[in-house]
């Protein structure tokens, strides 16, 4: 019967090409992008996913409790870990994961950078991070052992088998011994390193990680099999209170394998992360997929007074209509996996560029979730094209349609007019949720900071570099291209050292407020390009500006010091009387999904440990190519790696730069397929009131008057789908720009572009076709029969 039903199908594309034409070219381009959204969408699910432990790993989270509400973070005490896996039945290992650094290790004259983490020493007993060589029970015992990757291994040392049990030097200090080698770290993780240090040698040389009050590093816990976790977490909720008088933390645990999708925290409730974007591409991939479908359902039941001959003659003969419904069916899942050939086909061939703007490496591999998926996406792409056609079809009645009576209702009309203009309405929230996301992308982007980042680069104050730090600045000061140079403790991209610890006159003492604490060198302000709103920056005229201290306009406001500023002084950590010397504007150092934070500068050069350096524009490489000949100077062996501050402000923002850049594609592909069902629907009414359109032109009409004619009605759906779309876009928009602290208006241009995007190109499709059916001879539409 199957047979049968392919063989039919097959005669009716010959006889039926323009129509087979159109519908596979939009089902293919509408499951090409697709299944390109499937692959990124199944890449991003399985981030983490991979750890045999998953489900009994658990990364021990902080809310922090603030006057301005709870922040929440992944810093926790140093000494944490140890303490819940000596203290919690329930945990089996208890983790501290250092952030990653960057290092320099050396094997006799070779130097590569590495990115290196201090992590507990059972790390490769929590994390299926794969052993080549090396035990992982014992793996980071010797605190002066180190644990390479298999391409760090091989770039140091030829081969796998030459690395283990050799020595090399870190940052051209300590020499360790190559105690294993495990397998690269998958892109599917969402750790990044080279190598693994043990971190009890890093707790042991950092007195301030003994502190229950100070917070940094990291924290993941493996629960025994069939724990508890929320009891785990209720359990542990005050441990760091009961250890540290006036504490403001609260732990709770969350799924490692959840942390990379849902990162996001507001007052300390989970808010999202990147899920939504994987929730956003897969309502996209949906809505073209819907598109794609709408075009096959009406070009197949506008052309189904073609077919109905076919249907009376059968039901005659006997034929049931579950039949002709099944042969219908048949026929659409045929053209629909005719159209998954050529999406394949298009899918490999933009799969390199795709990579490149999501930042990924996903490949068509043999994985039977992908091409299962890919077959089920197909097979309901089929069903929902093909199902609504097939009722329609093998519903006439055989008396009607042979005595050639078969019109449409006004019921099928409205129907198939609905489907436009659902069509279209999704191609206008598309275009218009394009325009807005592509202006805050721009905005961010182009926003005025209040410091200048273009020019400016850092790199690590390390080796020598930090002995000899105030001769370096001044050498590097008389360097052609080098506007001005200092050094910091921050990277002004991100949060990244805080305290609650400041008292001030006036104060509330039930007040917690939490400021960034910024350590900087001399010339540090005057590099960046903040400016000063009053007072002075650190100098060295004044001699004892250690004791000095300058804070932003956000700091303050919230100390409530507006009126006179200069002068007062505040006590910091109840160790240090500090003068405010100067108040700089307010700028971003965070995103701008957040507001400025109040932030003070102190001078404490010894310790900084970035570089932080202003180029002249124009001159940026030269300058950069004598700031690094100065550096190996100074530091030899030591590789230059150099950062750009735009560079890094811009990767805070990759995942609305890529939003912004696959939902224009999206929403062209969306348009031409919108096209492609309209060309197709134009060409049908031009050719079914051919008749009509030759008695016209005999009675004078023009053929500008029989164009107008063709694409009236068609206008008012365009414009009827523009009115239904514009409210649904503004709100989803709305809610989108929620997220940012600092945004772009949604302005009546972007619904007016994008209502004369789609009329301007609806009217092209359409035109063209109502031309061609206007400039026929009437004499061969009036002989016709």
């Amino acid at each position: 019967m199957i047979g049968h039903a392919i063989k039919l199908a097959f005669r009716n594309y010959r006889r039926h090409r323009s129509s087979f034409f159109i519908n596979v070219i939009g089902l293919s381009t509408g499951l090409a992008c697709g299944l390109l959204i499937f692959l990124w969408v199944y890449d991003e699910l399985k981030v983490d996913q991979f750890h045999e432990k998953g489900d009994r790993i658990f990364r021990v989270m902080e809310h922090q409790q603030y006057t301005e509400g709870i922040m929440t973070t992944w810093s926790t005490p140093g000494l944490l870990s140890g303490a819940l896996a000596e203290e919690v039945p329930e945990i089996e290992y208890g983790l501290t994961l250092n952030w990653p650094n960057r290092y320099t290790l050396s094997v006799e004259d070779q130097n590569i950078k590495v990115t290196g983490r201090y992590v507990s020493k059972d790390f490769f007993n929590v994390f299926s991070y794969p052993l080549l060589e090396g035990n992982a029970n014992s793996v980071l015992n010797d605190r002066s052992s180190i644990v390479l990757s298999r391409s760090t291994a091989e770039n140091l040392y030829g081969t796998v088998d030459n690395a283990m049990g050799k020595t090399l030097e870190l940052e051209h200090e300590e020499v360790l011994s190559v105690s294993g080698i495990f397998e690269d770290v998958p892109t599917t993780s969402s750790q990044e390193f080279d190598v693994i240090l043990p971190y009890e040698k890093y707790l042991d040389e950092n007195e301030w990680l003994h502190n229950w009050g100070s917070n940094s590093p990291p924290t993941v816990v493996a629960l025994h099999p069939g724990a508890d976790a929320e009891a785990v977490s209720m359990k542990i909720a005050d441990f760091v209170k009961e250890r540290s008088e006036n504490s403001n933390v609260t732990l709770f645990l969350k799924p490692f394998t959840r942390s990379y999708l849902y990162g996001r925290y507001e007052n300390g409730v989970q808010a999202g992360g990147r899920i939504e974007y994987v929730r956003l591409f897969s309502i996209i991939a949906v809505f073209i997929l819907l598109i794609a479908c709408i075009n096959f359902m009406n070009l197949s039941t506008a052309r189904g007074s073609r077919r109905a001959k076919e249907v009376g003659v059968k039901k005659v003969l006997g034929v049931q209509r579950s039949v002709l419904t099944y042969q219908y069916l048949v026929e659409s899942m045929l053209t629909a996996m005719i159209s998954l050939i050529f999406a394949i086909i298009a899918v490999a061939l933009f799969l390199p560029k795709f990579n490149l703007i999501t930042d990924k490496e996903i490949s068509f591999s043999v994985d039977p979730v992908i091409w299962g998926s890919f077959l089920l996406i197909t097979v309901i792409t089929g069903l929902l094209a093909g199902s609504y056609p097939a009722l329609y079809l093998s519903s006439f009645k055989p008396v009607t349609v042979l005595k050639g009576e078969i019109k449409s209702t006004l019921g099928e009309l409205w129907a198939r007019r609905g489907l436009v203009i659902f069509q279209f309405t999704l191609s206008v929230i598309l275009i218009i949720s394009v325009m807005v996301v592509y202006q805050q992308v721009n905005y961010v982007m182009e926003k005025n900071l209040g410091y200048d980042k273009d020019h400016l680069v850092h790199f690590a104050l390390d080796g020598n570099l930090s002995e000899d730090a105030d001769a370096f600045l001044a050498e590097a000061k008389r360097l052609t291209g080098v506007e001005n140079i200092s050094t910091i403790a921050h990277d002004l991209v991100g949060q990244q050292n805080n305290t609650s610890g400041l008292q001030w006159e006036g104060k509330n003492p039930e007040d917690r407020i939490l400021f960034e604490n910024v350590r900087v060198n001399y010339d540090l302000i005057e590099t960046i390009g903040v400016e000063l709103k009053e007072g002075r920056s650190f100098s060295r005229d004044y001699g004892a500006d250690s004791t000095k201290i300058v804070f932003n306009e956000a700091a303050i406001e919230v100390m409530g010091f507006e009126d006179d500023p200069i002068g007062k002084t505040i006590r910091l950590w109840d160790e240090h009387n500090l003068e405010i010397i100067g108040v700089v504007k307010d700028f971003h150092f965070k995103s701008l999904h957040e507001t400025v934070s109040p932030l003070f500068f102190r001078l404490t050069p010894e310790q900084t440990w970035r570089v932080m350096a202003r180029l002249e524009g124009g001159k940026e490489k030269e300058g950069l190519e004598q700031i690094q000949a100065l550096y190996e100077q100074f530091n030899p062996g030591f590789p230059f790696d150099y950062r750009f501050v735009d560079e890094e402000y811009a990767r805070q923002y990759a995942a609305e730069q890529r939003v912004a850049t696959l939902s224009r594609y999206f929403a062209g592909f969306a348009i031409l397929i919108s096209c492609l069902g309209l060309f197709g629907l134009a060409a049908f009414t031009g050719e079914r009131r051919k008749k009509e359109i030759g008695v016209r032109k005999v009675l004078g009409a023009s053929v500008f008057n029989v164009v107008l004619l063709l694409t009236r009605d068609f206008t008012r759906l365009v414009l009827l789908s523009i009115c239904v779309g514009i409210p649904i876009a503004y709100m989803i928009a709305d809610t989108w720009l929620e997220r940012f602290q600092f945004k772009i208006g949604i302005h009546w241009w972007f619904f007016l572009g994008a209502g004369l995007i789609v009329l301007v190109v609806s009217w092209l499709t359409v035109s063209s076709q109502a031309f061609m059916a206007a400039s026929v001879n009437p004499n061969d539409c009036l002989r016709d029969e």
